[in-house]
């Protein structure tokens, strides 16, 4: 039987899948049986870092995460699992970006999303092309994180080292490439590098030629249910415990991140509250128009994910917590507070705006300040501000996808201070269900891959907190403060 959202290596039901997250600051393995459930004693961690300066450089050494996923494999694909573990899946950080010579081995750091070095090639892209258009094709508005600017970027500053790569690869194909001989990109990471059409699933051939690449450069794109065989036997030989293991194509973290905290469908949201923040929502199909607020990524021939992304939820938090230094309250107790018509009206831009104004220079702004607006009025302003966010990011998710019957809420400011669910609920009319699993990322990359190897098999529901469920009476106040904030936003706000 399983013990909590977990099951030991007795009781586990075949067949298991390897699942592999590489993260921000760590590498993650574990073992997952055909329920979704971890099995103890399996999970595996290696920390690192980027490395990062002020010229906006954001990079890793794209060997040193093959070392540590080797050791990952070592320590969980025991020679005793052989034949129990039919498959090996992984997700990485989006956007990444590996150059390859034709021996295979890495000539370039891997460049992750967080590299802005191209920021004047973003401006040359949207001088160049109908930004509208791209974004209707490929899914995406041009911004650093993409690799047209990135590609770009490179090709003008370093032609010397563009010119000696033979292929150019995201982290994960790298990692299979190395591991196993062979490798391929999945749809949703190729779609995540703002060069896939996502109409035809295919590499978009005008912004390729701008960059200066090949399409024979780019990898080949396989759907989530078309995983690799190790047919030369090279992980096998390494890795006896993996004989006859399928490799999935490598996906990006922000569709796994749905996928594991329960929202694996339009009938549920997923939104996250990191550092930044993000909403999301997998649809059926691939939409014919996208609001101009977000971004969709094609997952495979019959499914998509949209969403938008904030850059300021734990930063406002930590805003708050720094400059309010709240002593007579805590934040907690006073997200729980009834709504208020003097709460100030706050835009929470502290780093500029995302989805959905895409207003990179936008600062954030108070409002509505009185004598007695001290440190708790404030930080309940500022927090109704984040919600008013994720908000306008749901209002053009709901266009395409219809309105969901809950939004289920992941990531450390969530869990630091829960209370101010209470408040997008009331905002969204909407139940709101904070998950509570550990690792969503990293159980998603197992249910996505478990979906080919196990599909009937049932799957262990994710662990939840309680619900914050909308409180009616609180829908016309909630209803007024959106619109206060429209006529703020359009005031205020230099697109």
């Amino acid at each position: 039987m399983a013990q909590g959202f977990r099951t030991k290596l007795k009781n586990a039901q075949e067949p298991f899948v390897l699942a592999i997250d590489i993260g921000s600051t760590a590498s993650r393995g574990c073992l997952y049986d055909a329920r979704g459930l971890p099995i103890d004693d399996t999970k595996a961690r290696f920390a690192h870092t980027f490395t990062t300066s002020s010229d906006g450089t954001s990079i890793i050494d794209a060997d040193q995460i093959v070392t540590e996923c080797r050791q990952i494999l070592d320590f969980a694909a025991r020679p005793k699992l052989a034949g129990r573990i039919a498959g090996v899946a992984i997700d990485t950080f989006s956007a990444n970006l590996v150059g390859v010579d034709e021996r295979g081995d890495a000539i370039t750091p891997c460049y992750t999303y967080a590299d802005g070095r191209c920021a004047d090639q973003v401006q040359e892209l949207r001088s160049t092309f109908d930004e509208g258009q791209i974004q209707q094709r490929t899914g995406t508005r041009f911004h650093s994180s993409y690799l047209a600017p990135r590609l770009t970027w490179l090709r003008q500053t370093d032609p010397t080292l563009f010119g000696r790569v033979h292929r150019w690869m995201a982290l994960g194909e790298y990692i299979w490439l190395q591991l196993l001989g062979t490798t391929a990109i999945g749809t949703s990471a190729a779609a995540w590098t703002g060069l896939l059409d996502r109409h035809t699933g295919q590499w978009d051939g005008e912004l390729l030629n701008h960059c200066g690449v090949q399409v024979e450069q780019l990898g080949e794109i396989r759907d989530p249910d078309q995983p690799l065989e190790d047919l030369h036997g090279k992980a096998s030989a390494e890795w006896p415990g993996l004989v006859g293991a399928r490799w999935f194509p490598v996906v990006p973290d922000g569709l796994v991140s749905n996928i594991g905290a329960g929202a694996p469908d339009s009938r549920t949201m997923a939104a996250s509250a990191a550092t930044s923040g993000a909403m999301r929502v997998i649809v059926n199909g691939i939409p014919e128009y996208i609001p101009s607020g977000l971004w969709a990524y094609r997952v495979s021939r019959e499914k998509a994910i949209l969403g938008g992304a904030l850059n300021d939820v734990g930063r406002a938090v930590t805003w708050m917590e720094e400059t309010l230094r709240l002593k007579k309250t805590t934040l907690d107790e006073v997200f729980t507070r009834e709504p208020s018509g003097d709460t100030p009206h706050v835009l929470p831009y502290f780093t500029g705006e995302r989805s959905t104004g895409w207003a990179a220079r936008a600062q954030a702004a108070i409002t509505g300040i009185t004598f007695d607006a001290q440190g708790p009025k404030l930080a309940r302003g500022v927090m109704e501000g984040v919600c008013q966010s994720y908000a306008r990011v749901f209002d053009q998710l709901a266009e395409v996808s219809g309105r969901p019957g809950e939004i289920r809420m992941s990531g450390r400011a969530m869990q630091a201070h829960p209370t101010w669910l209470a408040i997008l609920a009331d905002m969204l009319q909407l139940p709101v269900l904070p998950v509570t699993i550990k690792r969503a990322t990293l159980h998603g990359t197992a249910l996505l891959a478990l979906d080919t190897l196990a599909p009937d098999v049932e799957r262990a529901d994710p662990t939840t907190g309680a619900t914050f469920e909308p409180r009616a009476e609180h829908g016309a106040h909630y209803a007024a403060a959106r619109e206060r904030y429209e006529d703020l936003y359009s005031k205020l706000v230099e697109q």
